[in-house]
């Protein structure tokens, strides 16, 4: 039997659902669809010249990367690429295939330094470090269960502070947009980012086939947005938080959390039965909310980096 490594055809029933299906089963804690698999790299920034490849064993798609340029950063010359194989699917050498086929094709578009995200279990750190990658900082991964978890009751909306959704932006997202500049800003990274092209927004965010507008909750006070949870459904009873972020102006008055509560009672009387996000291990005041909420710590990701030339 032999592993072959190709592009990732979007046009292609069966390259999106087995792209989808790897990425489920490798990180059951991130929503994945095929829709969201063919618009990523449909609506990718062309600067970031943005590749998802898949090894294939006799037809079957066994693994997954995702690749591309970090264009948005003013620090030149940097690279992502993330590598998820079948976990019923490894010791095949679909790991090692992807990694360089990655690894070529960053350091053709200049990429001298390549960033991964590893899952914190002894083989796959290993797999990273054989190869040249060191760890870096971490991230965890949370679960929540709105089944049979009891949220906290909802708290009382501060004066001068209205409640809406992303869905009552549709007619101009632009205000969503100017927020989630502030906010990403200021997300804990090893790469810098400098989000500024609206347009590019839009096709990415604003549009993604993921995006649930009506669970994303807006704090508007002064008659503009200052804090928001953006939530993800994948129709399966799935629901992610995307992003959850306060203007500077307003920071330490709740409002995030107060956003991401009223997100999460909406989500679970959607029908919803388990939630997911992320923190980086270095975002304590998040990580504090979301203990609050009730999840649970269900898995860690360390970021890897390596030189490449």
């Amino acid at each position: 039997m032999t592993v072959i490594v190709r592009d990732l055809r979007p046009g292609a029933g069966a390259d999106v659902e087995g792209f989808a299906r790897v990425r489920r089963l490798a990180l059951p804690f991130m929503l994945a669809t095929p829709a969201s698999v063919a618009h990523t790299l449909t609506h990718a920034h062309p600067d970031a010249r943005f590749r998802q490849l898949i090894a294939e064993e006799d037809g079957e798609v066994i693994g997954t990367a995702q690749v591309h340029v970090v264009h948005d950063s003013p620090d030149p010359g940097q690279g992502s690429a993330n590598v998820y194989v079948h976990p019923g699917r490894t010791r095949r050498g679909a790991g090692a295939l992807l990694v360089r086929a990655a690894e070529e094709y960053l350091a053709g578009h200049g990429v001298t330094k390549v960033y991964s995200w590893v899952l914190d279990e002894p083989g796959n750190r290993a797999f990273a470090e054989r190869r040249g990658y060191r760890a870096s900082r971490s991230a965890h991964f949370l679960r929540l269960d709105l089944v049979h978890g009891t949220l906290p009751p909802l708290p009382d909306l501060p004066p001068g502070v209205v409640l809406r959704t992303a869905a009552d932006f549709a007619d101009d997202p632009r205000p969503l947009f100017e927020l989630d500049v502030e906010a990403s800003a200021d997300e804990p990274g090893d790469i810098e980012h400098e989000l500024a092209d609206y347009e590019a927004w839009l096709d990415e965010t604003w549009r993604h086939p993921l995006l649930d507008r009506d669970l994303t909750c807006v704090a508007v006070a002064d008659g503009r947005p200052v804090a928001f949870s953006v939530a993800y459904t994948d129709g399966d009873g799935r629901y992610g938080t995307a992003m959850t972020g306060t203007a500077r102006s307003h920071r330490g008055r709740g409002l995030a959390k107060l956003a991401k509560s009223h997100s999460l009672h909406r989500a679970r009387a959607a029908g919803c039965t388990e939630a997911f996000t992320g923190n980086d291990t270095g975002n304590g005041p998040m990580i504090a909310i979301n203990k609050w909420f009730g999840y649970e710590i269900c898995a860690t990701e360390v970021r890897h980096v390596r030189e490449l030339g």
